[in-house]
């Protein structure tokens, strides 16, 4: 089993731009510090926030729709009821790989998620101790 989540986690590091559903302009909440990790490892990330202009000086996007580019993976931190519609919206934006961080993870969105062909990565470890995050 431990293969296979570290399988879908190279695999999913690999993508070369990402997203961060539920970016969070506060700096002591996951969202943000999710998005810094990817920050401070140089990779090219994209927040999803709808109420903020902008996150840790990136512009936001309201939704995966909304982006200039398609991303591959996107780490999600959101309510596990949001969750499940990010899973929606990821599948028609054509993203391949979703984590779905510590608390954001429900049985219907990794259900749904695998259905519609996503590798998913859930109920396991958090991308700030994978990639190592630094305050």
């Amino acid at each position: 089993m431990a293969s296979s989540i570290q399988q879908k986690i190279d695999s999913f590091l690999s993508a070369d731009s990402f997203a961060v559903v539920g970016a969070s302009t506060d700096r002591s909440k996951y969202g943000n510090k999710v998005l810094r990790c990817y920050q401070q490892h140089g990779r090219v990330v994209y927040p999803i926030n709808p109420k903020a202009p902008d996150v840790e000086g990136l512009k936001a996007y309201p939704s995966l729709a909304s982006l200039p580019a398609k991303v591959k993976a996107i780490s999600v931190i959101t309510p596990p009821a949001a969750t499940e519609q990010v899973v929606r919206e990821a599948a028609a934006a054509g993203v391949s790989h979703i984590w779905m961080q510590p608390g954001a993870e429900s049985d219907a969105a990794i259900r749904t998620a695998e259905s519609l062909g996503m590798s998913v990565i859930a109920e396991g470890p958090c991308l700030l101790v994978v990639m190592g995050y630094h305050e």
